[in-house]
């Protein structure tokens, strides 16, 4: 089976419709893909009855955004949990809040310098997804100031731009334990993604292991293979799930689907771990 865990659709910041993404994904070859919007579920229903017509299966899932208390970014993958559970719904609604709330701060401040407006960014919403920086790229890319979303974080939306506003996203450990008490499995997305910014050392890993954390997303065009290496044996010591994806976005970014993929025996295992909803 080729099996991938982590994909977007616009139902956050990817550029497919999620049923138009589970097509995609079949005619890439694969047998099972996972929807993992950012801080969202909404795009489950149509990427579920995609997956059905087309005869691959679906696993239902979520990256959550997170934040140590140093300010480090941190996601962690949610396979499988209860969407409808509340603890884990309010904390999401929280950072979905503090990422619109961020996104139009980002925009006023950007408006000294360029003629984007917050109408004109909200042009490239799809309804019910999470707002946030890639949206603001494509009204950019719109305005002709960047061809590209890459060009757009590299230039106007790093964290080092005159234009950063930071959000609210709960501790990595907080989100895992949240996500276990929703019957979720929890798996750390891309830990060593150095291209992308600071990333966490042990201790905040070991941190999110003993709240509940069952796997590391190692086999990610991110993690450089030095970094692979020290993942794997983390998991082999600590008896974690490891898992393979391609964090696809569409023509967003250009990762392809199936260029990392997770083992059968990981998925079953995952199927068998999480209680809050099905793979189907």
């Amino acid at each position: 089976m080729r099996i991938d865990l982590h994909t977007h659709s616009n139902v956050s910041d990817g550029t497919e419709d999620p049923d138009v993404l589970i097509a995609s994904a079949a005619a890439a070859g694969l047998d099972a893909v996972a929807l993992t919007d950012h801080d969202s579920t909404a795009g489950w229903d149509r990427a579920r009855a995609a997956a059905e017509g087309l005869g691959i299966s679906f696993v239902p899932g979520m990256e959550v955004s997170c934040r140590t208390d140093t300010g480090i970014s941190v996601h962690v993958l949610s396979y499988l949990h209860d969407p409808l559970h509340a603890g884990l719904r309010e904390e999401i609604e929280k950072s979905r809040e503090a990422r619109l709330t961020r996104a139009r701060r980002m925009v006023e401040l950007m408006a000294g310098d360029f003629p984007i407006t917050w109408d004109l960014v909200l042009r490239h919403v799809t309804e019910g997804a999470t707002v946030g920086r890639p949206h603001i790229a494509d009204a950019l890319i719109a305005l002709g100031i960047v061809k590209t979303r890459s060009e757009a974080f590299d230039r106007i939306l790093t964290a080092r731009s005159p234009y950063w506003v930071s959000h609210y996203a709960p501790h990595p450990a907080a989100a895992v334990a949240l996500i276990r008490d929703a019957g979720g499995v929890p798996v750390f997305a891309h830990p060593s993604a150095f291209n992308r910014g600071a990333v966490v050392g042990g201790a905040v890993i070991h941190e999110m292991i003993d709240a509940g954390l069952l796997g590391l997303e190692v086999e990610h065009r991110d993690n450089p293979e030095e970094a692979r290496v020290e993942l794997r044996r983390i998991a082999r010591d600590r008896g974690l799930l490891v898992t393979g994806s391609s964090d696809y976005h569409g023509s967003g970014k250009p990762n392809l689907l199936g260029e990392n993929v997770t083992a059968r025996e990981t998925l079953e295992a995952i199927t068998g771990l999480g209680t809050g909803t099905a793979v189907s």
